[in-house]
């Protein structure tokens, strides 16, 4: 008896939390809505909040940061929505341009979760575009009837859960062994829209919203006027479009833009209003134009390039969890020694620079960079270069995996602790891996990793092998070119006997 009264306890609390999170009290709504509070579809959709809604607030009050962000902008939706269907009772139906109008509030919140995700990827970019894209299942409110281009109320909900849930589901594979607060947060997140608002939608608006017949009118947008002291609004056109006079024959105005280069064309008259161009004017006689180049633009030059296009250059730590490594060119002295292994380095757009990592880190991403050196001591779970060009990284201590994705050449320094590193290429090519000598000398040994592959269909199945050029290989293609040669020396010598022959008979 009293865990159940525990219970009721603290589902009241939480329902009590949800409306206050929400915005949305009975003294917050217009006059006479307070009536319309009580209804049994507002109550429902308040039972909706407290139950789902809450639970998805508290899974991502114990993530925090951008998961509690975007899950602040759904409860602020849901609330919204709340407030529509409040209106909608005492509303009468608009047309198209008011419904728009009306629906405008609801339109801003989605667009702002949307907004989160844009950008640079996040690390919670799955989250974000789970909880964003599922707020489109609200749209169920702008259901009009069968002719207004949308899905059934139900469908709809439905239709907008399946944009989210493939995000949804990249969270819960992501997390399912890691963190169990996102798991609860992402199975929270579907429970609310199925079964929660589906449900819901189901029980009281299976065909819609219902509009009140003796309502008031849906506001249309509204005109701003200008604040006092602004400048006032432009004048109209001229007078001369909306003129009663009769108009003249368009051949009687000059022409303008391109009828006017046409029409001058037309007249055969090209060339009267060009320039002659002396032998003065022209670029090889000229003295103030020169080939060589000063030694203040090379400075210029120089100095300038230390600025990516792409951005400003960035050494920082981010939340303290993510080294970011941007856009720097031409440095050779980069340095992260105030590191541990729960960090992670992300080093992206970075041309003829060296970056050293004193220190055991998670993860190293080497992502779009040029003519890159990275040095780094121990990594915990992987090392990663991706879309690079002439890259250079060495493991001075260990390293379980190094992959290598869509790179053009890459030189690869094993210690001798990394020497059981697993490596893995894809849409790679000029991949080297040097690893220390056998002796004490401190020479290093390189191996090139193959990049063509043979395909055999043997039992069933295709059997891969690297290609390999071996001396016996070469040796045989040496064979056929002298034999394919001595034929056609043969062939030759034959020709032109017969052709002596002949032309001697002729003799």
């Amino acid at each position: 008896m009293e865990g159940k009264l525990i219970e009721r306890l603290e589902a009241a609390v939480a329902r009590l939390e949800a409306l206050s999170a929400g915005g949305i009290s009975a003294r917050g709504l217009p006059d006479g809505s307070v009536e319309v509070a009580s209804d049994p579809s507002i109550v429902a959709f308040d039972d909706l909040m407290a139950q789902y809604v809450a639970r998805v607030s508290g899974a991502a009050e114990k993530i925090g940061g951008q998961v509690l962000d975007v899950t602040k902008i759904l409860l602020e939706a849901f609330s919204v929505q709340k407030k529509l269907l409040i209106e909608i009772k005492q509303t009468q139906k608009p047309d198209m341009a008011g419904l728009a109008e009306f629906l405008k509030p609801l339109n801003e919140v989605i667009m702002k979760a949307n907004a989160m995700a844009e950008g640079r990827r996040s690390d919670f970019y799955n989250h974000l575009k789970s909880a964003g894209d599922s707020l489109s299942a609200l749209a169920w409110i702008a259901y009009t009837g069968k002719d207004c281009g949308m899905s059934m109320p139900i469908a709809h909900v439905e239709d907008g859960w399946q944009m989210a849930e493939f995000y949804n589901n990249k969270v819960l594979v992501e997390y399912r062994n890691k963190d169990p607060n996102h798991v609860e947060w992402a199975k929270a997140l579907k429970e609310l829209y199925l079964p929660g608002l589906r449900d819901y939608v189901k029980s009281h608006y299976p065909l819609g919203p219902v509009w009140s017949a003796s309502g008031k009118k849906a506001s249309s947008a509204p005109s701003k006027a200008p604040p006092p002291g602004a400048p006032a609004p432009p004048p109209p056109p001229p007078a001369c479009l909306f003129s009663s006079e009769p108009s003249q024959p368009s051949s009687s105005h000059p022409k303008q833009g391109m009828a006017a280069v046409f029409q001058e064309i037309n007249t055969g008259n090209v060339t009267a209003g060009l320039k002659k161009v002396t032998t003065d004017m022209k670029t090889k006689n000229r003295t103030d134009r020169t080939g060589v180049v000063s030694a203040l633009e090379k400075e210029t030059r120089s100095s300038s390039s230390s600025f990516s296009k792409a951005g400003p250059p960035k050494l920082e730590l981010q939340m303290g969890r993510k080294w970011v490594v941007e856009n720097q060119i031409g440095r050779k002295n980069l340095v992260i020694d105030d590191c541990d292994a729960k960090q992670s380095v992300y080093v992206f757009g970075c041309k003829d620079s060296v970056l050293q990592i004193q220190g055991k880190v998670n993860n190293i991403t080497i992502d779009k960079c040029t003519k890159m050196g990275v040095v780094f001591q121990d990594v915990v779970a992987a090392c990663e270069i991706v879309n690079c060009n002439g890259v250079e990284v060495q493991c001075q201590g260990s390293a379980p995996t190094i992959s290598v994705d869509n790179t053009s050449g890459c030189q690869l320094y094993l210690s001798k602790d990394s020497l059981g590193a697993s490596i893995t290429t894809a849409k790679s090519s000029e991949i080297n891996v040097l690893v220390p000598a056998a002796g004490s000398d401190g020479d290093w040994g390189e191996h090139s990793l193959p990049q063509q592959y043979i395909h055999v269909f043997k039992d069933g199945q295709f059997e891969t092998t690297p290609v390999s050029h071996s001396g016996a290989f070469l040796r045989f293609n040496l064979l056929i070119y002298l034999d394919v040669l001595e034929t056609r020396t043969q062939r030759w010598i034959n020709w032109k006997e017969s052709v002596g022959e002949t032309w001697r008979g002729s003799e």
